[in-house]
This record gives C-alpha cells, structure tokens and sequence, in this order.
C-alpha cells in the first residue's frame, strides 16, 4: 500500500503515540529516516516524569498526561508506565530566592512543591556537601519506562492497521490536487495529510514541503553512567540543581545517571558526547555530592529540539491545513506524549478532544504563533 490518509514524519515518541491514536480510524503510516523508530531522542530519554519540568506552559500537558501513564487502558498496556521516584530542586543559600521563584510559579496550581529543612534533605540525599542546603521536595515525581511507553504505542497503532516503514529518510515532499507525494529512496508514497513528527528535521522537513520553518532548533544533551565511592541508595530521588547546572538519579546496580543538563546548539544529527561536557557533569556533581567518581562506565547524548518560546509546537500550518506539526518538545516530550498525541488527533479527526485533555487549549501551542 501506497496511498494512505496520514503519513507520519518521524517515528520517535511523538510520531508513536500520533499514529496510536489516529490508526483506528484513519489509514497510517509512519514514515521513519533511521534503521529503528525512536533512535535519536526517545531512545536516549533521562526517563523521568516531573510536572514543573518544562515550566508552567508545559505543566497542563504532563499533569493530563500523568493518569494514562500511571494507569494506561488494558488494551494498551497491562502496566504502568511510571514508577514513585520523588525530586529534590537543589541549591546553596544563595540560591534561595531561586527556589521561592520556582515554588510561586506553580502557586495555585496541584504540584506539590514543599521546602525542606536539613534533616529532612539530608535523609533523602546522604552524601551532600554542606552549602548545599536549600531545597524542595517534589514528590509526585516519577520514572517512565520509555522504552516500554514507546512500544506500546507502536504495537498499538499496529493493531489497528498502521503501517511503520523504517530506513525510509524523506527526499521531497509535495502537495499537488489535495494529495501528499513523499519521495523516499525506496520510492514515493501518497497521503491525505501529513504529520511533522520529525524533531530535530522538523524545519527542514517543512521547507523541503515548501512551507515556512518555526525556527525549530536541537541542542545536545550529555549524559553518563558513573560509579561512585559510595553506596548509592536504589530510593536516591531525582536531584536536580536548581540553576540547571545538572540533573541525576540512581540506576541499577549502584550506578548514577548524571547530565550537565547541558542545552549545546547543534545541526540536527546522530549526536555523540563531548568528553569535556563529561568533565563539567562529575566536577559540577563533586562540588555538590561528597561521592567521588571513581569511572565513567559509559555515555551518551541525544537532541533535544525547541521552538523559539521552548513550547511545543502542534497543530495545522497556517498555509496548508493539511500539514501538521507536532515538534519543538524539547526534554518534555515523552512526558507530555498522551496529551499531546490526543490533542492533535481530535485536530486531525476533527473530533472533540478525550476528556483528559479537554481543559488545555490548544490554541497556546499551535503553528500559528510563529508564522
């Protein structure tokens, strides 16, 4: 099959959970650059779910997103996709009026963000240095199993007939008489409508369709496992420096992820770490954690793509209603997958919304914004 109603630009987590929730009702396919869906972002995922990651804008689309994870319908998946992990914003006493900016962004909101004293920081966190004492506890916090999430979605678009197409990179697009004509290398395919799923590409994929890019950009993220001299507790939250100089939590065997939370401009790419990035993760981790690093046993990097105001950018282009974007979710987009996904196939079905999602307007996210 050649001719389909929606083609799917990109099968990374945000093409995924589109097709997901489009395939029992409209022919799909996911048309994916890579040997395997997911291989640039989605896979390389610090997997974490924090609703004052990504910021107040942000916040609406994980919190209606926290309900399916935590507790996804039995024909998509028998378990959860989130486990309690909690997470610490963490900073010296200089960084108080930091903190206090981040607690009275989410005032009036549902997030629980409640500071802590030294003994109760020092219970969760042992190993501190001591001007690291400002805190906050979020504890609604979690891990995702991404790789799991990512395949559920797959599997589930697949059982109700989406088609997933891999080494199929895009080399034209063109829309002639209402009708998509995607050149690939291994040939053309046809669609009613198409969806910009592509991250990092999604600028180059609109202008090779011949419309105007957002200004999408990708950044580099770093990340390493380390062993420390210490014994990592498996319950050592998610700490997070409240400057954003870095970001870890435990993994298995008594190892540490840790990222700079380093944001390095970049072209779109099949992204490698940087030993300095590295250097500046285990000094910035040493000057807060009383653990010395005794080996990196392995690193990565993934992109992650923002829109210029770093809100996520879904919807119907302003010049070709038939070509929508679902692009620019920067480090929240696994996180935020559900709602998103829901939200644009109401769009694309022109349907109302699930009622998760029916309090968000989309309008906030749309293209429109930027052409």
């Amino acid at each position: 099959m050649t001719e389909f109603d929606v083609a799917i630009i990109g099968g990374g987590m945000a093409g995924a959970s589109i097709a997901a929730e489009l395939a029992a009702h409209m022919s799909v396919i996911i048309v994916e650059a890579e040997h395997q869906p997911g291989y640039h972002s989605t896979g390389r995922s610090a997997a974490f779910w924090s609703e004052t990651y990504g910021g107040p804008f942000v916040q609406p689309l994980t919190t209606a997103s926290g309900p399916f994870l935590a507790q996804p319908p039995p024909d998509f998946s028998k378990n959860s996709f989130l486990s309690p992990r909690g997470s610490v914003h963490l900073g010296r006493m200089v960084d108080d009026h930091a903190l206090t900016s981040l607690i009275e962004r989410f005032a009036g909101s549902a997030i629980v963000l409640d500071r802590m004293d030294q003994d109760q920081l020092r219970c969760r966190v042992s190993g501190l240095n001591a001007d690291w004492c400002c805190s906050a506890w979020e504890p609604d916090c979690s891990d995702i199993d991404v790789g799991a999430l990512h395949a559920a979605y797959l599997g589930h678009a697949r059982r109700h007939g989406a088609q997933l197409s891999c080494n199929m990179r895009v080399k034209g697009l063109q829309h002639h008489n209402g009708v998509w004509t995607i050149s690939c290398a291994k040939g053309e395919i046809r669609a009613s409508k198409i969806v910009n799923a592509a991250g990092a590409w999604a600028d180059d994929l609109a202008a090779l369709g011949g419309l105007r890019p957002i200004g999408i950009k990708p950044y580099r993220r770093t990340i390493a496992r380390i062993r420390v001299e210490a014994e990592v507790p498996p319950t050592l939250p998610l700490v997070i420096d409240i400057n954003g100089g870095f970001y870890f939590k435990p993994d298995t065997g008594g190892r540490i992820w840790l990222s700079p939370h380093d944001e390095t401009l970049t072209v779109p790419c099949d992204a490698a770490p940087e030993e300095l990035d590295i250097a500046v993760a285990i000094d910035r981790f040493e000057q807060a954690m009383a653990w010395p690093v005794l080996a990196v046993e392995h690193s990565w990097a993934g992109l992650r793509s923002f829109a210029p105001d770093r809100l996520p950018v879904f919807g119907a282009d302003l010049s070709k209603s038939s070509f929508y974007w679902c692009a620019g979710q920067g480090g929240f987009g696994i996180q935020t997958a559900p709602a998103i996904a829901k939200l644009l196939a109401a769009q694309i079905l022109g349907a109302c919304p699930d009622p998760i999602v029916s309090a968000i307007d989309p309008t906030q996210y749309a293209p429109g914004r930027f052409q």
